[in-house]
């Protein structure tokens, strides 16, 4: 049975400089007219989620966050060089890719709260988007709940390819692992956000790394 290696992007693969919450912020005020007044915590959430918590703080009751998508996606194509310019690639990341895309067993893609035009121009800002199958992805456009993204990326990805997948979901935060658990994933944890490895490991982490820099323990992991 193949992997289907479903990777997180902020945190996991890079950071992207705060980028995308500017675009984000910009995006809001001139399609609502309202003031911004505070960040969410967005770390392992679905920009669907966001919004409605968005949209809610501020007392917006006229947009949709379909209306709003459309505006913030427009925002990051104007600044998209910027996640290269003002973002990084987290340590090891590049091999890793590099190592699983040249093993005929296993599919990449992209498990993201982010929307896919956003995830696409953040993961293209740094040349890695080779090494996914977008296609079959799950992104912060499919729901609001996290594990309702890992089961459409493992039935895109059975009803493209025709067979049943192993999934393995790696990520920085806690809502990655549980969305991994809940649809009977491998759960890898990588420490590069601002959760630790204790509470990765607390959440039900399978294996946690502290990053990926360790390149053959990375890959034996997430081909285990």
């Amino acid at each position: 049975m193949r992997r289907l290696v479903m990777w997180d992007i902020d945190y996991t693969l890079l950071r992207g400089g705060g980028v995308a919450a500017r675009a984000w912020q910009a995006a809001f005020t001139e399609l609502t007219g309202v003031a911004w007044r505070g960040n969410p915590i967005f770390g392992g959430r679905t920009d669907m989620d966001i919004c409605i918590e968005v949209f809610a703080t501020h007392g917006v009751t006229d947009c949709t966050p379909e209306r709003f998508f459309v505006r913030y996606v427009e925002k990051i194509q104007a600044c998209r060089h910027e996640f290269g310019e003002q973002g990084s690639l987290l340590p090891g990341v590049r091999d890793v890719l590099a190592r699983l895309r040249a093993d005929p067993d296993v599919v990449q893609t992209l498990v993201t709260g982010n929307v896919p035009e956003v995830a696409e121009a953040k993961v293209a800002a740094f040349d890695l988007a080779a090494a996914f199958d977008t296609e079959v992805g799950g992104y912060g456009t499919d729901d609001s709940v996290r594990a309702i993204l890992v089961r459409r990326s493992l039935e895109r990805a059975e009803a493209k390819y025709g067979e049943t997948f192993r999934p393995v979901v790696i990520g920085d935060t806690v809502h990655d692992i549980t969305a991994a658990l809940a649809n009977g994933a491998f759960a890898v944890g990588v420490a590069t956000g601002t959760t630790s490895m204790a509470q990765l490991v607390l959440a039900g982490a399978h294996a946690v790394l502290p990053d990926l820099s360790d390149v053959d323990a990375a890959v034996d992991i997430l081909t285990s």
